[in-house]
């Protein structure tokens, strides 16, 4: 698919300097160097700026809350990678800040659309929660978000080595850990998830979970397993959730999801049948839905769709089969 790598988190061509994580003094060289910059996570809502909150807020390595900060799951600066003009870029968690006073209903939540703002900080630099602010982000700060909120996510919930259950310390400057009792070596887990876009004639086939908001729909999509191909999990996952049964797939394009660690394979299929027999307990609907409908979803003119989150691979995939761009 010619326009796969411009779906929201797509490659931005970061430099991502794998070669200096294990040289401890180009390391220190990069943390030193006057032009690096950091970001600042917390409860894994990045710092951005501007009236629009569309621009990463970066702080020198030597601010207050990355030098002598409250820390989180990790107790040091992540090396993300190097900027276009050769700066390094670095990741740091602050989740230990407790917010006192603030506004912390939505933390947490499917939609969160509170902001945090730290007195340490200046005015209009917020916390806030990437899935809200994604799509305004440039493609080298979507990036950079998304790969900080990914890596120190995986942090927060590998402390511990999965092989002998003892504590673990960081190495390779964020992206390894390191078992000290039985030399287990650990390092940030993706997962992989199939989401298609699963065509009949002129119709596609969309689902909704439980819980998701009112007449949100979006396309079916499910973790591959262990021993198994993109396509044959597409058409497991198809035929668990909607009972349809799938010939052809084929690959579209992909994306890193963050919430928390996926990276999603979008794959167009060929439905051989339209029939669908839903399992409750994978979603709670399922239904075909012609162009003319989706157009009308995407123009916010469906007396009952409503079109996938923008920003999610479910809406670009959408989108270019509306435009017929899926080649």
């Amino acid at each position: 698919m010619k326009r796969a790598e411009s779906v929201t988190f797509g490659s931005s061509g970061l430099d991502r300097a794998a070669q200096i994580r294990t040289d401890a003094r180009a390391l220190e060289a990069a943390r030193s160097d006057p032009t690096a910059r950091c970001i600042l996570m917390w409860r894994g809502k990045p710092l951005v700026m501007g009236e629009a909150l569309d621009q990463l807020a970066l702080v020198p390595m030597d601010h207050d809350l990355v030098a002598n900060g409250p820390g989180g799951a990790v107790d040091q600066p992540i090396l993300l990678g190097r900027s276009d003009a050769g700066a390094p870029l670095f990741a740091m968690d602050i989740s230990n800040w407790s917010a006192d006073g603030l506004d912390l209903s939505g933390v947490g939540a499917f939609v969160d659309r509170t902001e945090q703002q730290h007195p340490g900080l200046p005015v209009g630099h917020v916390f806030a929660e990437l899935r809200r602010i994604m799509t305004r982000l440039s493609a080298g700060d979507a990036e950079l978000a998304a790969t900080a909120k990914a890596v120190i996510g995986w942090h927060e919930t590998h402390r511990f080595c999965a092989r002998c259950g003892n504590p673990t310390n960081i190495s390779q400057a964020g992206w390894q850990r390191l078992c000290p009792a039985c030399g287990g070596q650990h390092f940030p887990r993706t997962d992989p998830v199939v989401i298609m876009l699963v065509t009949h004639g002129d119709t596609v086939l969309m689902g909704r979970s439980p819980g998701w908001p009112d007449g949100m729909y979006s396309l079916l999509a499910g973790f591959v397993e262990p021993g198994e191909t993109l396509e044959a999990a597409v058409r497991r996952e198809v035929m668990e959730e909607a009972g349809v049964p799938v010939g052809p797939v084929s690959y579209l394009a992909s994306q890193p999801w963050p919430f928390p660690s996926s990276l999603m394979f979008g794959c167009a299929a060929q439905a051989l049948s339209r029939e669908i027999t839903i399992d409750p307990v994978e979603i709670e609907d399922a239904m075909w839905v012609t162009k003319s409908e989706m157009m009308q979803a995407f123009a916010g003119e469906h007396p009952k769709l409503l079109p996938a989150r923008k920003g999610a691979i479910a809406h670009f995939l959408l989108r270019n089969w509306l435009a017929d761009t899926l080649d």
